[in-house]
């Protein structure tokens, strides 16, 4: 995903670390983020634009499913939808 400089190679999980120190603080966040962050919002963001779980664990490189569900999370707004069969009861549906 992050070629390196001779483009045959990754960039090492150091070199990553301090291209997203300098990014973050050219950018002005003083929060405390991560690069581990940015692959949680990553996979957070698949999740609630409807791409399967089975994908995302491909493009995260874990072994097992329980690993990516566990990585993921459901969002707010996506359980706020969710209505109740007994709901459809209480309306007559």
């Amino acid at each position: 995903m992050f070629p390196g400089q001779d483009g045959r190679k990754h960039l090492t999980d150091r070199s990553m670390q301090k291209l997203f120190e300098r990014c973050k603080s050219e950018a002005g966040i003083d929060r405390p983020v991560s690069v581990h962050s940015l692959r949680y919002s990553f996979a957070t963001h698949l999740l609630e634009n409807g791409t399967d779980l089975r994908y995302i664990q491909e493009l995260l490189g874990h072994q097992s499913s329980k690993t990516t569900e566990r990585y993921t999370h459901m969002s707010v707004k996506d359980v706020r939808r969710i209505r109740s069969p007994l709901d459809g009861l209480m309306q007559g549906e």
